[in-house]
């Protein structure tokens, strides 16, 4: 469902480069964070020098991502939403927003935790790894998924300051989730020798450290102010807009797991060294849209907020300001992995096997911020203007494109067309995305004028 901006008040606010940089800058930091979790958990199960663990690493935390991460629209939709209200200067309703993602991912965190043992056995059989592989698989994806409740209600904490446009918070907040997960990681998994289950009981107690502060953080902000109603929060109309919109961003996020999932699973086809390796260079991919993603926060808070307070200057302002640092960043990223990719591989991985594959392939990794600094900006745009159905359609298009590509480049070239199929999928999210852009922010500010 698309939300439009409705009529009412102009509130002008100023769109600069400092502002700009105040929501992206402590939130790249923040979301830099996130691919090292994946980093030092390669390198820690990487230094046992088992490719059999490293590639049930590998899997497990892709069917973790699969399912978890296929919730990030509680994140999205709480930033589209208290963007907007933030806009508009309306205090109450963003509580209101906050208790309504809050209890949503508590719901959904218990469910997903009952439900563990079957998504575990449909995740192998999905996945298909064997013997060590599907041993290490077990162990990693049993005690993560214990994080359930906590994992999901740190997307609707963090969506809701990202709304308020409060990256220090954000920043905050990622840092313990993710400084206490490395520390255990390297502590239980290296130090112990825990291996596969340290790395995944150091995230477990990084979740819990970060919804802990986080909640204490929200709890405090609202210290003054009257609660919403029960009725308020349980309203049909907030709900069914809700549920529209997290519907939408389901759907475009199933598809976009689905696209790496799937890219997985013909990288487990070449063998388990091939599989390794890709593990071990998908880390610098994710690290480059991590990188992205503070842009893509500061463009979809400073979009809900210009949306809400209807004033067209300040998001075409931001607009502008964001692509101009996204695509900045995304060459600085790629001229690092450039130059440093070949001593990050050594450094995640002591087989020479795995470290000469990954090293054939790292290319294609090191280029992806630049074909996906588009894709990350818009989706940022798309969000924070809540254009939910659109967004969930041009990813629909892209999926089908990928799946094109995969079909004329992986027989021809192996694992490299695997990896040129992935760069031509983030392409096609960012222009498709991009195409008909000012017809739908031309009727967005015209039905609130």
């Amino acid at each position: 469902m698309d939300q439009q901006a409705r009529g009412g008040k102009v509130l002008p606010f100023d769109v600069t480069h400092r502002l700009v940089l105040s929501i992206a800058l402590p939130m790249t930091l923040g979301f830099i964070t996130t691919p090292l979790l994946g980093i030092v958990g390669t390198a820690v199960v990487g230094q046992l020098g088992q490719p059999d663990a490293l590639a049930g690493l590998a899997i497990g935390a892709m069917l973790f991502d699969l399912i978890f991460s296929s919730f990030n629209f509680l994140r999205a939709s709480t930033t589209g939403l208290t963007a907007q209200a933030y806009g508009r200067s309306d205090r109450h309703e963003q509580q209101a927003i906050f208790w309504r993602a809050l209890l949503s991912a508590l719901a959904c965190g218990i469910l997903i935790v009952l439900l563990s043992p079957v998504l575990l056995w449909l995740g192998i059989k999905l996945m298909g790894p064997e013997g060590g592989v599907a041993e290490a698989t077990r162990t990693y994806f049993s005690i993560r998924m214990l994080a359930g409740p906590m994992a999901l209600a740190n997307y609707a904490i963090l969506g809701f300051v990202l709304g308020r446009g409060q990256g220090r918070i954000g920043l905050l907040l990622q840092t313990v989730i993710n400084g206490v997960n490395i520390i255990l990681a390297l502590t239980l998994g290296l130090w112990l020798g825990w291996g596969v289950a340290g790395v995944a009981w150091g995230t477990l107690i990084g979740e819990a450290a970060g919804t802990l502060t986080g909640l204490a953080i929200v709890l405090k902000s609202f210290s003054g102010e009257p609660r919403p109603a029960r009725t308020e929060l349980l309203s049909r109309a907030k709900l069914t807009q809700l549920f529209a919109l997290n519907r939408d961003i389901l759907i475009r996020t199933f598809v976009l797991l689905g696209a790496f999932t799937l890219m997985t699973r013909i990288g487990n086809s070449f063998g388990s060294i091939t599989l390794a390796a890709n593990a071990v260079v998908m880390n610098f991919l994710l690290l480059s849209a991590y990188y992205l993603d503070g842009l893509a926060n500061a463009a979809e808070q400073i979009t809900g907020r210009a949306i809400g307070a209807n004033y067209r200057p300040a998001f075409e302002h931001g607009l502008k300001l964001t692509g101009l640092w996204s695509f900045g960043l995304a060459l600085i990223a790629a001229l690092f992995f450039f130059a440093a990719g070949p001593a990050l591989i050594r450094l995640l991985t002591t087989s020479e096997e795995v470290r000469a594959a990954a090293g054939a392939y790292m290319p294609w990794a090191a280029i992806s911020g630049l074909t996906g600094a588009l894709a990350f900006l818009m989706d940022g745009v798309y969000i924070g203007a809540t254009w939910s159905s659109a967004m969930r359609n041009r990813m629909l298009l892209s999926f089908v494109g990928y799946l094109v590509a995969l079909a004329i480049l992986v027989p021809t070239l192996g694992n490299h067309g695997l990896w040129l199929a992935m760069n031509a999928f983030l392409l096609f999210r960012g222009l498709f995305l991009i195409i008909g852009l000012k017809k739908r922010v031309d009727q967005t500010f015209r039905s609130a004028q």
